[in-house]
This record gives structure tokens, sequence and C-alpha cells, in this order.
């Protein structure tokens, strides 16, 4: 089988969950059957088209990882693909079908006679679905052209995807009932119409239609909150797809070589961000540290922290297993790359101004200061012992330490936080807060 398959969006803002998962599925049904996946710019709504939206789809479809075979800078055979630059090739069209007898002007408009018959699209997904042409009240005759000259979505969705050769047309389910109106263009210009496949909608946790309004609707929300590209595209190949199993964190080679139309699902994706934020967890935490740093790098930028590999990558380990969004991770690790932390004032309060809390800083110093090994085993070893010697609990340790080294309450193992410190930065830390708070 032959397959060609487009995406062709409007730029009209922003790229939208359920665009990008059309995309996908495009993306995906040419991926698996070998075939050509072709990006087509809508662009001739002028008053709504702007080059930074084209942009915005570029960069969204290339960070969730779909390229394009055809298309805006990737050059083909069948350009150009902006429907803006195609007018030459709707006007021949147009007068094939006004020599065919099928068009009539009304009102300075021209309208697209249709034929007065039963339209039955063998979909896909949605099965077969039939459509009576017969009655002119509820189905008038279709306006092609606006008095203005300018063209109507109908006509040249159907010129492009019959010039561009596509096998199959897979889109959203609000299009299911244009597709009627599409096959009569198709016939009357003597061709067949491609396959349709049409996909659920995606809704929200309530049941209502997902809108460009509702949190996690726009892609740039991802790109600018911290997610792993590979979890969101896990993610949304789940929006309306199952592999029919119980696995959900599927690699992107066995969805390619798993995906097919036969399990898309035919009611509504319900939507969860929390959901989409459980999948980016499980990638951060199962993701190979190199890859882990390539996307955590410029939010590191962003917050002026510069390191090398090498002292980067035991930071990060510390933490990696706890981070649900990648922008959380400059403030998780800041303290480790400057002296100058701050001090979280309650914490302080809790823990430094305890009294004994500066005396056991001295006293963990001192049994620090010995140690030929400073790993997380031999640290733990010695505060451990250290307590027992003088009758207390290690948390009497522990908590003032965390804070003296760190500013906070919270965070990584403390052993394996000092281990990574090293020992000289780790008692010049605690020598440095048992003096600042001594006062």
């Amino acid at each position: 089988m032959s397959v060609r398959v487009r995406f062709a969006p409007s730029p009209t803002g922003y790229l939208h969950v359920g665009g990008a998962r059309t995309a996908l599925f495009n993306w995906l049904f040419a991926r698996h059957h070998g075939g050509q996946f072709i990006l087509r710019i809508e662009d001739t709504d002028k008053q709504r088209n702007t080059a930074e939206a084209v942009q915005v789809i570029y960069d969204g479809l290339r960070w969730l990882g779909l390229d394009w075979d055809e298309g805006p800078q990737a050059e083909g055979d069948c350009g150009p693909y902006f429907q803006s630059e195609r007018h030459a090739i709707y006007e021949r069209y147009f007068e094939r079908l006004r020599a065919g007898g099928w068009l009539y002007e009304d009102a300075g408009a021209w309208r697209f006679r249709f034929a007065r018959e039963v339209v039955e699209v063998d979909d896909l997904i949605c099965g077969k679905v039939a459509t009576d042409f017969a009655n002119v009240e509820i189905t008038p005759d279709m306006t092609i052209r606006r008095p203005d000259g300018s063209w109507i979505f109908h006509f040249v969705n159907v010129v492009d995807d019959l010039e561009m050769h596509v096998s199959h047309v897979i889109r959203g389910e609000d299009h299911l009932s244009n597709t009627a109106k599409h096959i009569q263009l198709f016939k009357a210009l003597g061709t067949e119409p491609p396959r349709y496949g049409h996909i659920p909608l995606i809704l929200n946790k309530d049941g209502s239609k997902m809108s460009k309004r509702d949190q996690g609707a726009s892609v740039t929300s991802y790109m600018e909150g911290g997610y792993a590209p590979e979890a969101v595209r896990n993610y949304f190949c789940l929006l309306g797809w199952s592999p029919k199993d119980d696995r959900e964190i599927l690699p992107l080679e066995e969805i390619i070589a798993r995906f097919d139309l036969s399990g898309v699902n035919r009611k509504g994706a319900h939507f969860d961000l929390a959901k989409c934020d459980w999948f980016n967890a499980q990638y951060l935490q199962q993701m190979p540290m190199e890859r882990y740093r390539e996307l955590v790098q410029p939010w590191l930028t962003k917050a002026g922290i510069t390191a090398t590999p090498a002292q980067l990558d035991p930071v990060l380990a510390l933490e990696k297993m706890k981070v649900t969004h990648l922008s959380e991770v400059p403030d998780r690790i800041s303290f480790f790359f400057t002296e100058d932390y701050p001090y979280d004032p309650a914490v302080v309060e809790k823990t430094l101004r305890k009294p004994g809390a500066l005396e056991r800083l001295a006293q963990l110093a001192d049994a620090y200061a010995s140690l030929e090994v400073f790993d997380a085993a031999t640290l733990e070893g010695r505060l451990k012992e250290l307590a027992t010697s003088l009758g207390v609990k290690p948390a009497e340790f522990i908590h003032p330490a965390r804070v003296a080294v760190s500013g906070r309450g919270v965070g990584p193992s403390l052993y394996h936080m000092l281990e990574v410190l090293g020992q000289t930065r780790t008692l010049a830390r605690l020598e440095r807060t048992r003096e600042r708070f001594a006062a």
C-alpha cells in the first residue's frame, strides 16, 4: 500500500494539542507503512495568519520529533506547500468545475452544485456514514468561492489533497460531517477520493471538548514547562489509540511498529494533565544521564548555573528520581554551585536555633575531618557512631547538617549530598554555618 498523508494546520495562533495529536497520528501511520508525511500550511485567512504562528508550528512539530518528508523547508514535488501560493492551481480546478457545469454564481459568490444523492463514507475508524443530499434545505449547495475571490476551505482542501496525491486523510472527528461534501468534489473532478479516518475528539476530564483556553492545550506550554518531548509524544499517542495491552510507556520504535488505525478508539479521548506529568516523571527517571543533561541544560543556563558534565552529572543524579518537570531542577541543585546560598529562615529557626544544634555541627565536623574515605556509606556509619557514643538520635546531627550545607530542610539523601560536595566543601560549610548563627 502506497501511503501519503498530510497535516494541514492553519497558522492562526499556536499549535493545539488536538492538532499535534492529528499530526502525530499521521506521522505514525506514514512511518508504519513506509510512506510520506506532508506538511501543508493552510494560510488563506490573511487577517489571522502570521509568520510567527507558522514558526510555532515548525517548532512544535520538531520538538515532538515529527519530521516531514515534503512541505515548507523540506522541498518536494507537489509544492508550493502554502495555500496562499497556490492560487493559480485553484483557478485551474475552478475552471474545470465551471466547464463541467458544477458551478453557478449566486450574489457574487460561486456555489458547487451537489449531486442530489446519498453519499456513503466508509470511514476507517467510524465505519460507514451516509449523507443524503436529496433535501436542498438541509444540504444546500456549497459555496467554494466568496464574492471577493477568496477560496472556501472545502474546495482548496480537496484540490490540495488531489494535487499532492494524498492516499489517506486522517483528521479530527469534527471534520466527519464535511467528508461527504469533499467526496462529491472529488467525483466532480473525475478522480477517486482518498481513504478517510476520523480520530476522536480530545475531551477534558469533565467530558467537555478541549478548547484553546484549557490548561495544557498549547504545545508551547510543554516546551516552556519543563517536559521531555519523548514523554509528551508517548502520552499524546495514547489519546485515542491503544496498543491493546496494559503497557503505557512504549519506545517510539515499538509504537511505530504497532500503530494502525484499527487501534484508534471510537470514543472521545479524555485529556489528563496529571497523567501527562506522570509520564514526564517516568521518562526523566529512566532517561540516560546524557539525554537528561541535554534537556535540562537550557534551564540551568537560564538560571546562571555553569558546570562541566563531570561536575554536573553527580549532582543531577541526586534529584533525578524526584523531578517531575525540568524547570524544577535549577532550584533543587543551585546550592551545589555557590557558597552564597540562602538559608530558609523558618528551617533555621526550627533546626539551627534548637539548643545544642550548633555544637552538633562542630562535633560532626571533627568526626568527618579525620575520615580518609568520604563516601556515603562511610559518612552514614561515622554519623551513627557519633550519635551512639553521645547517646542521641542520628537526627540530632542529620537535620542541622542538612541545613548547614544547603540552607534547606529537605533535599536528597544527606550522605550522598555530602559525598558529592566533597570533604573540603562540607567541612567549610559546617564551620561557616556554625560561626554565622553562633552570634
